[in-house]
């Protein structure tokens, strides 16, 4: 098997041109380019009573919206740091426990039984509350690395992200690979050390592993008063402000009681341990003179990032960290996307034709009149009773109403979805929403027509932004029902699983459903999760037997191309199989097998990444 180091050329490899150089794709950028305006003219598909004169959002509402992703390694206090963030956000009135005791509440973010039973994150989860007249969308992500193509796509519908780092670890694999991931997607990006109730290692050693291993200049706003037992508070750099905290019970607001740095005699009585005091003083000339000071345009820019200390557990540092992000944070930001005018037949698949699937080149603001948004995940059975589908929307321009009618890329031109209903999200909690703006996160009922990387739109010019890549698999293995009479039962969850992205589908060529269907996957636990949701879920047991390969490549030079590497045995020992688009994927036995096909066969376009077409 593979190593799971490798991983980072999964995910890394949005991506990869080769199998040794990484590159993004530079419709994955978020860099400004050609400014879309929106067309006035109207076409013979679509009536000029299916559109509003104008969907645009108010500066105000544009203005006020914050999108937070949350990334860490496993085990860093991630799910923790969210329910805290929902605690003092006033969006809960006590936070969960990610292990539960006693009477103790479950986290709002971990809502599956998997979840809960493991004690870990499993699918990115969204919530979002108002606080101080800012609407915050906060994005949970997967930890486990076996879940980062989920973790991927909610960074896609981010605008700022938070890593979080265990103070006694520092920088951990996840994390460097996640790092990675915000840096291609040109995040601005805040770091919160956790766990500083708990022996740590010095701020300063962190910052020099952040600054050694990615190149990124952090400048400190929380600087911590001692850690482990001895953890006091923590200094607002800013104001000049120290806060120390009294432990509160878990699930509850911790008591802080605020002292200048100016008024030392009560600071130092206060902090109540000489060497803390002297310390904090050392340290807070030291920063002073070494530290560049805040600069929000290198922070924009990726190359540098705002540093916080404090303790989700004790709920140390949380709210502040909470109210300097909506101070710092960005804005919603544009995408850049593919436009096409809508036409039908034979014109239109000369315009599909002429598309370069892998690129946007015109950039749609928050401003742009028209409603625009992509799919970044779909769910199914968030409410068990009633089955029902969600796909999780992300706004990028204009403002969503209900009842809206829009229009989809992949569907055909004309064709409109209206959209009766949608909600905001919770964790698994919903409510009904009548208005919604850019930066927010919508789910509306998906009957099974909208996909991971779709678009929805609103104009008369279709609109599509690029699709979320899919990962290189590397385990691999058939899926069957060992029940004959629960094989309705079985095929219903396995599409639905498949919909939301859980694993990745591949069967042999021209298999059209009826064959044997095999299951790719980043991780084992991938398939764990499959067959434990459709145990618990969709009541049917399943059989997985692996197949024997731990790499797969697409094949973007075609049939033709595959067809003649095969012809001249290029391509003996290798599994030939077809994606849900029925494009050839090759399956790989070892790294060596894949980097010599790949150099020695060009044609072939090997690549470990696959994304759907923009417009179908």
């Amino acid at each position: 098997m593979a190593s799971k180091s490798v991983l980072i050329t999964s995910l890394v490899c949005l991506l990869i041109g080769g199998t040794s150089s990484f590159h993004l794709p530079s419709s994955q950028l978020r860099r400004p380019s050609t400014t879309l305006h929106s067309s006035t003219e109207t076409t013979d598909t679509a009536s000029s009573n299916d559109y509003q004169e104008s969907y645009s959002a108010p500066l105000t509402e544009i203005n006020r919206r914050r999108n937070l992703a949350i990334i860490s390694h496993p085990d860093s206090g991630k799910t923790t740091m969210t329910e805290k963030l929902l605690l003092y956000g006033g969006a809960l009135q006590q936070a969960g426990a990610v292990r539960m005791k006693g009477e103790q509440r479950g986290t709002q973010s971990d809502f599956m039984e998997m979840e809960r039973q493991r004690g870990i994150s499993i699918s990115a989860t969204v919530m979002s509350f108002d606080y101080n007249a800012l609407h915050i969308n906060i994005l949970d992500t997967p930890g486990h690395q076996d879940f980062s193509e989920d973790t991927y796509r909610a960074l896609a519908a981010a605008d700022n992200a938070v890593m979080l780092l265990d103070a006694a670890k520092g920088l951990e694999p996840q994390t460097r690979k996640l790092f990675e991931v915000c840096r291609m997607r040109q995040l601005p990006l805040f770091t919160f050390v956790n766990k500083m109730d708990r022996p740590a290692l010095t701020p300063y050693e962190i910052m020099d592993q952040i600054e050694a291993e990615f190149g990124l200049e952090t400048h400190p706003i929380l600087w911590p008063i001692g850690d482990g037992e001895r953890f006091k508070g923590v200094l607002d750099r800013l104001e000049n402000m120290v806060h120390l905290f009294d432990r509160a019970e878990r699930g509850s607001k911790s008591e802080v009681r605020q002292v200048s740095m100016s008024d030392l005699d009560t600071l130092k009585e206060c902090i109540n341990d000489d060497e803390l005091f002297d310390k904090l003083l050392e340290d807070q000339e030291l920063l002073e003179e070494l530290i560049n000071p805040l600069d929000m345009e290198r922070v924009i820019a990726g190359e540098q990032s705002p540093l916080f200390f404090g303790s989700a557990m004790t709920n140390f540092g949380v709210q502040l960290f909470l109210d300097k992000f909506c101070a710092m944070g960005t804005k919603p930001s544009g995408r850049l996307a593919k436009r096409m005018d809508e036409v039908k037949g034979k014109k239109a698949k000369e315009a599909v034709s002429s598309i370069d699937d892998d690129e946007g080149d015109e950039l749609i603001g928050p401003e742009y009149e028209d409603f625009t948004g992509f799919v970044f995940k779909t769910q199914a059975n968030l409410d068990p009773k009633h089955r029902d589908r969600l796909a999780y929307i992300r706004i990028v321009s204009g403002s969503f109403q209900k009842g809206m009618k829009v229009g989809h890329s992949r569907s055909k031109p004309g064709k409109k979805y209206n959209l009766a209903q949608a909600q905001t999200l919770f964790g698994s909690d919903r409510e009904s929403v009548e208005v919604a703006y850019p930066g927010d996160v919508i789910g509306i009922n998906n009957p099974g027509n909208f996909a991971i990387g779709d678009t929805l739109f609103t104009g008369n010019s279709k609109i599509a932004f690029p699709g979320i890549p899919s990962f290189s698999p590397e385990v691999f293995g058939y899926i069957r029902s060992p029940n004959p009479s629960s094989y309705k039962a079985f095929a219903k969850g396995i599409d639905q699983l498949l919909a939301e992205g859980a694993v990745q589908a591949l069967r042999q060529r021209n298999d059209d459903g009826g064959g044997p269907l095999i299951l790719a996957a980043v991780g084992q636990l991938q398939f764990e999760v499959v067959q434990a949701r459709l145990k618990s879920e969709y009541g049917v047991d399943s059989d997985m037997e692996p197949i024997p390969f731990t790499l797969a490549r697409w094949a973007d030079g075609g049939w033709d191309a595959v067809d003649k590497a095969d012809k001249d045995g290029k391509l003996f020992g290798l599994m030939i199989l077809q994606d849900r688009w029925k494009r050839p994927v090759l399956l790989f036995r070892n790294d060596w097998k894949a980097a010599s096909v790949t150099e020695e066969e060009k044609y072939l376009e090997l690549k470990p990444w696959s994304k759907p077409p923009m417009f179908d």
